[in-house]
């Protein structure tokens, strides 16, 4: 899969191609219909199937003290890209001179002057240009022939519009699985192992400390999760905790891993935690040998999973760098 960091910067290669624009906020499956739409007009023509996405969000540019956490970092949004099968991902950066094109300076000047896009795939509640004055009717008024518009309905899932606003939700909730199931596949966070207070390994569950690059965490909790970890060949299943660990009277936010294996020291590593199931919520207990004994239950839990687990697995990402 290419990647052009901006539309300038593409030339004539992507000509003729069908090209699908989003945010792609987790890549969920509104955001597949989408492409797989694009892989489709792109094969009718023998031309490439390209995305069209914006960093930072629009949002964090527009409207930073109201912008979403996101669920994907710019590298793990290109790695669910590629895995969409798409030939070529375009970066525009977004800052407020670009939010200054007015939509048909955003028509002319990028999708046909810029791409040469022959076909141009967006969802039902699309927006471009200066103030948001664009949405699909507009776009099609404004194409004048030069490339064919198509839109693409609500993805719903259990009676429910599929939609980055709602996974945020469901995570921020616990609810992992129900947020699998409009993503498609696990959430997946991305951050690095650092140095943590050792508590886990004085009490028999030595645990990977994380710093999160991903925005989003899922809500406190004790998870089922599997793990690509830098220099590690696999993936390894393990036991999240999320919270602030109350047993021990701490206020500080933590993301603590047990990883499932004798591995030493994993500082500075890259690690990618794909969070399979919730086994039950954080609670304070009133000594640490009762927290000690929940925790072996929970590992056995978590055990039982991964050995029953047949979805995909995580990937990692390097770090972003936009």
């Amino acid at each position: 899969m290419r990647i052009f960091r901006q539309i300038e910067s593409v030339g004539p290669a992507l000509r003729g191609s069908a090209v699908a624009i989003g945010n792609f906020d987790g890549v969920h499956r509104g955001h597949q219909a989408l492409l797989e739409l694009a892989r489709e007009r792109a094969a009718a023509r023998g031309a490439r199937a390209v995305a069209l996405t914006f960093e930072p969000h629009p949002a964090k540019v527009l409207s930073p003290d109201s912008a979403p956490r996101l669920l994907t970092t710019p590298a793990r949004k290109l790695e669910r890209l590629r895995t969409a099968g798409m030939d070529a991902v375009v970066v525009q950066r977004f800052d407020r001179d670009f939010a200054r094109n007015s939509a048909e300076e955003f028509v002319e000047r990028f999708l046909v002057a810029g791409l040469g896009a022959a076909d141009v795939v967006v969802g039902w509640d699309f927006t471009f240009g200066r103030g948001r004055a664009g949405n699909p009717e507009v776009l099609a008024h404004l194409a004048r022939g030069s490339f064919q518009v198509h839109t693409v309905q609500p993805v719903r899932q259990a009676g429910e519009v599929v939609s980055s606003t709602r996974i945020r939700q469901l995570l921020g909730e616990g609810q992992v699985e129900a947020a699998a199931e409009l993503l498609g596949e696990p959430f997946v966070l991305d951050g690095s192992i650092v140095r943590g207070k050792g508590r886990g390994t004085g009490i028999g569950f030595p645990t990977a400390n994380l710093a999160p690059e991903t925005e989003i965490v899922p809500a406190d909790g004790v998870y089922t999760v599997l793990c690509a970890v830098e220099g590690i060949e696999g993936v390894l299943g393990g036991a999240a905790s999320v919270g602030t660990n109350p047993t021990f009277g701490e206020g500080e936010r933590t993301i603590e891993v047990h990883l499932f294996g004798e591995f030493g020291h994993l500082y500075g590593r890259r690690i990618a935690v794909a969070f399979l199931y919730r086994i039950r919520e954080e609670r304070r207990f009133d000594s640490v040998q009762e927290l000690v004994a929940r925790i072996g239950e929970d590992v056995r839990i978590a055990r039982t999973q991964v050995a029953g687990w047949s979805g995909p697995a995580p990937v990692l990402v390097p770090a972003s760098n936009f």
